[in-house]
């Protein structure tokens, strides 16, 4: 069974390509996705729908999700372009973050500390064996402004921290195995090596 923090994809085989995709498994992937649900239903209630702030929320919660997509599905030609995307992801994530911290500060409203006990309560629900939208929904869809905000902090840290784990991740090991570069490398030599016979 696959920890919060785990990173990995499906086993791979033998073969020149390895096995990739499988994102939907993906911790950062699964918290993405709620982190844009919740984005577009955060967004409809507080922010003004025609304004630059409402599609840049959206286009970057999109990002996030898009983008750790994509570089799954890429990873098994390109580990290069796999951490170059969920670099991407992160980046996006980040630049969302600063929004949702901007919107209870502008507005006169309390960002709860980490160890607020709303924030504690908020972050649990990433732990619960059903976590989906829906257990995020009261505190978007139903609570003040405040509630719906800081709700979407902890949320974003939260998908922020597995995006930098699974970085982690990625870089030792692609210093540790290389790309597909050096896995054809590999794979040629072996062949030299060991030619089939006809």
């Amino acid at each position: 069974m696959r920890s919060m923090h785990d990173a990995a994809r499906p086993e791979s085989g033998d073969g020149l390509i390895p096995a990739h995709g499988g994102y939907h498994q993906l911790k950062s992937f699964q918290h993405a996705e709620l982190l844009y649900d919740a984005t577009v239903k955060f967004c409809e209630r507080f922010i003004d729908r025609h304004s630059r702030t409402f599609d840049q929320m959206v286009q970057a919660a999109r990002s996030g999700r898009q983008n750790i997509a994509e570089g799954s599905q890429v990873s098994g030609t390109s580990k290069k372009l796999e951490l170059k995307l969920v670099g991407v992801a992160r980046a996006s994530l980040e630049e969302l973050l600063l929004d949702y911290q901007d919107f209870p500060r502008q507005r006169g409203l309390p960002l709860w500390h980490k160890e607020h006990p709303a924030a504690r309560t908020t972050r649990a629900l990433a732990y619960r064996a059903d976590r989906s939208y829906g257990n995020y929904k009261s505190y978007i869809e139903d609570a003040s402004s405040g509630v719906a905000a800081n709700t979407m902090v902890c949320l974003n840290h939260q998908t922020n921290y597995l995006l930098d784990h699974q970085l982690r991740q990625l870089e030792r090991a692609f210093l540790r195995d290389g790309g597909f570069t050096e896995r054809m490398h590999r794979a040629r030599t072996v062949a030299r090596r060991y030619p089939q016979k006809q």
